[in-house]
């Protein structure tokens, strides 16, 4: 793309009516005369402009036109500034030979021929500003060769990402058909084994002192798979932006109290027990669902990854804030897993190797913490157990997944 460049000419001469012959010679539309009467007026004439010629008289009382040039060449903001002499010796070899050693491309001899004048002009002017040119279409080609670097990195991001999002894809149906094939498969195979019961008259297994057995083993698994489901539908929510809190009235304390118990039948299976410690009541406003969702998730965790040791949950009002614990004695995390655990599908190798699970409690606890204003952190060390602190005010602002940036 054609540009228009303006140059900038120096003429430098003692006497006035010579520079002014020059520039009436000189001037034109695209171009720029500066004038200097001494050697001193033009260094600090080049130091604020740029320029695509300079022409010196020689014979110049104080600093002269070759003194004028070397100085020109010793500088790097001017040593590639092309130098016409002017002057009015004759053309004596040794006298060009001085002026060219000084620095000089060209010379003009008094009197001035305005032809030669213009010529030569011209050719600088013009190599002057075929170089901005260039210049200008370098630059652009390397901001353009930039902006095609940054798009294939971002082509290379964007293709990772796809990878990525394909095999979460593929191990979430994985995981999601395992975890909810273990419980169908466990009540298909009570309802063959009552069918066998029922048609060989063996009504023994169900009687009544057998029933509570066989309803919370049936439950059980049910309740496995709602959890299963729920959890789908709350990620399923939070990428449509649409998972919301509806904040009211909560006891954290009897909430807890009550998650406590009906968590007593996992911990007895997982061989451990959950320790709470609470105060009598610690009133607050936050979603009870969502934060029974916390609480439950959290504790769930710690049963199925302690290592049948005890956990412990303590809850503690620090002041316009509540702050609960919860501590197992188990596994532990890893330090470069204790961020990326927080992330949907996430889980550790070891935690794959003790528990199955989608990897879904943690993200969608500390979005539902979030959500709260609140914060969620873990300090763990592999074997040494892990301590998940959560943070909530007790004054909870509504709001949708749209407004956390997590």
């Amino acid at each position: 793309m054609p540009i228009d460049v303006e140059s900038n000419l120096l003429i430098v001469d003692d006497l006035p009516e010579n520079l002014l012959a020059l520039e009436a010679l000189i001037r034109g539309p695209g171009r720029a005369v500066y004038r200097a009467t001494s050697a001193e007026e033009a260094l600090a004439l080049l130091l604020d402009h740029e320029f695509a010629l300079a022409i010196l008289d020689v014979q110049m009382p104080g600093m002269n036109g070759f003194e004028l040039a070397e100085l020109m060449r010793g500088t790097e903001r001017t040593r590639h500034i092309p130098i016409i002499f002017v002057t009015a010796a004759g053309r004596d070899s040794n006298y060009a030979f001085q002026g060219y050693e000084s620095g000089a491309v060209d010379f003009l001899y008094k009197p001035l021929d305005p032809h030669a004048v213009t010529s030569k002009v011209n050719v600088f002017v013009d190599l002057h500003c075929h170089r901005k040119a260039l210049r200008h279409e370098m630059d652009a080609l390397a901001v353009a060769n930039r902006k095609q670097e940054e798009l294939v990195q971002q082509l290379r991001h964007t293709q990772r990402e796809l990878e990525r999002a394909v095999r979460m894809r593929d191990d979430f149906m994985s995981m999601v058909s395992h975890e909810l094939r273990t419980p169908l498969n466990t009540l298909y195979l009570e309802t063959q084994l009552r069918q066998v019961h029922v048609s060989k008259g063996n009504l023994e297994s169900f009687a009544a002192d057998r029933l509570p057995a066989m309803i919370e083993r049936d439950q059980r698994q049910i309740r496995n798979m709602v959890r299963l489901i729920d959890d789908m539908l709350d990620v399923t929510r939070m990428r449509r932006d649409a998972l919301s809190i509806q904040p009211k009235p909560v006891d954290l304390a009897a909430l807890a109290r009550a998650v406590v118990e009906g968590l007593k039948q996992q911990a007895e299976a997982a061989g451990s027990a959950i320790a709470l410690e609470a105060p009598r009541e610690l009133p607050g406003v936050w979603d009870e669902f969502r934060i029974e969702q916390v609480l439950t998730n959290l504790l769930t965790n710690a049963l199925r990854y302690g290592g049948g040791k005890p956990v412990e949950m303590v809850l503690r009002d620090l002041g316009g804030t509540a702050h609960i614990t919860v501590r197992d004695q188990g596994i532990g995390i890893a330090p470069e897993d204790q961020e990326r655990i927080f992330e949907q599908f996430e889980r550790t190798d070891d935690s794959r190797k003790h528990a199955p699970g989608l990897g879904l409690g943690l993200y969608i606890t500390r979005k539902i913490v979030c959500l709260h204003d609140g914060r969620i952190e873990v300090e763990s060390r592999p074997g040494e157990g892990s301590l998940f602190h959560v943070e909530l005010p007790l004054q909870a602002a509504t709001k949708t997944a749209t407004q956390v940036r997590t």
